[in-house]
């Protein structure tokens, strides 16, 4: 992983410090025969054939009406995918804020058509010009899910849910009566300095940060100074989440950031975890599904982008995911596996707590200059490496 974090440094240093361009290639006018296949990058536990679980599948049908066969593959990071998309090969990714720029801007991506997406209409509104993906008015994608980073928790250890994410930050004893040291663990991926800034907006608002992705000097520092403090806490920095719910469930772990999709799966297996948004709110993804500039495969991928905003497989990926659906009606339609307590549940009414991650550059909004996301990367490999 820290090869892939290199390796994006050099280019980001270049991309995020120019005006975003227009896209590599010309936007679809109009669409063809599918080619065949499609092949996608994507986040674990998002584009689902039943094979982890025969309840949960959304392309057999997919392949079967549109003889588009589907080919994935799993990222952990927004690094890793940003890395594989520049190697190309690929058609879509489900791109998460913190990437999303950084293609547009590499140019390794294509605008999207919405004319072409029948379903564009039913997008929820708050999503259909999200700065993310949209650009000078040009749309680079469909969205997909959205949903918080959650403080995911060890119900033995946090009797009651713990009301602030001081207990993965701070040393101090639990509720249990055990320190948290070597208990807790944190993400693998520079995004994560924005969880600490979120966490100074609201414990040293004499900083005056106004975004967490929008950091000048001083401000940084300070973010950076509180991960190392955090980093004589950590047990593991977790990027694989499938290894998370294994420490959760073997290796002592009762705290930590986490997705949804963690908690979900162990609760599943009667693990006694449960999840919470603190009072500082949370850091949080809303995932695109993004075209590539050299996609061989433009067809099969406009077709499952539209497949995407079906409203079965967003009721059933919200509920396989523990996310929200990027379509609302799929919260109440009853065309798959979701309800509206469900989506309340996996966070539909926190949208204004949620600080969705984005590309920090160095030209920001709330401040003339900020560090830009290249340093990001090295100085959060410092971090982890006890620099």
């Amino acid at each position: 992983m820290k090869q892939i974090y290199m390796g994006c440094t050099s280019a980001l240093a270049l991309g995020l410090a120019m005006a975003l361009p227009a896209g590599a290639a010309d936007m679809l006018t109009e669409l063809g025969a599918g080619e065949g296949s499609v092949s996608i990058v994507a986040w674990p536990g998002y584009i689902e054939r039943g094979e982890t679980d025969p309840a949960f599948d959304w392309v057999t049908k997919f392949e079967a009406a549109t003889s588009c066969k589907v080919e994935v593959k799993t990222a952990n990071t927004s690094d890793e995918m940003v890395a594989l998309m520049n190697e190309g090969g690929f058609d879509l990714v489900t791109a998460s804020g913190d990437a999303s720029l950084r293609l547009i801007a590499g140019k390794r991506l294509q605008p999207v058509n919405v004319d072409l997406i029948p379903s564009w209409s039913r997008v929820d509104d708050r999503l259909k010009d999200a700065p993310w993906h949209t650009v000078d008015g040009m749309h680079y994608g469909t969205p997909f899910m959205w949903g918080p980073n959650v403080l995911m928790y060890n119900t033995e250890a946090f009797p009651e849910a713990p009301t602030s994410w001081d207990v993965v930050f701070k040393e101090m004893d639990l509720p249990d009566g055990k320190s948290n040291k070597g208990r807790v663990q944190a993400y693998d991926g520079p995004i994560y300095i924005a969880d600490a800034a979120m966490y100074l907006m609201a414990h040293q608002p004499e900083l005056g940060i106004k975004s967490p992705y929008e950091l000048n000097e001083d401000q940084y520092a300070a973010a950076l100074d509180l991960l190392r403090g955090q980093r004589t806490l950590v047990s593991r920095y977790w990027h694989d989440a499938f290894i998370q719910i294994d420490d959760f469930k073997n290796e002592g772990v009762v705290a930590s950031s986490s997705w949804p999709f963690q908690v979900n799966l162990l609760q599943a297996d009667s693990a006694k975890v449960a999840s919470v948004i603190p009072e500082e709110g949370a850091t949080g993804w809303a995932d695109t599904l993004m075209l590539h500039a050299d996609s061989e495969h433009p067809n099969c991928a406009y077709m499952f982008m539209e497949h995407s905003l079906n409203s079965n497989l967003q009721s059933d990926l919200s509920v396989w995911f523990g996310a929200v659906p990027s379509v609302p009606e799929a919260c109440t339609d009853g065309s798959g596996m979701q309800n509206a307590e469900g989506c309340a549940t996996n966070g539909l009414g926190d949208f204004e707590r949620i600080n969705f991650w984005r590309t920090p550059v160095s030209k920001c909004d709330s401040q003339g200059t900020c560090v830009p996301y290249y340093r990001w990367v090295s100085d959060y490999i410092g971090v982890i490496g006890g620099r």
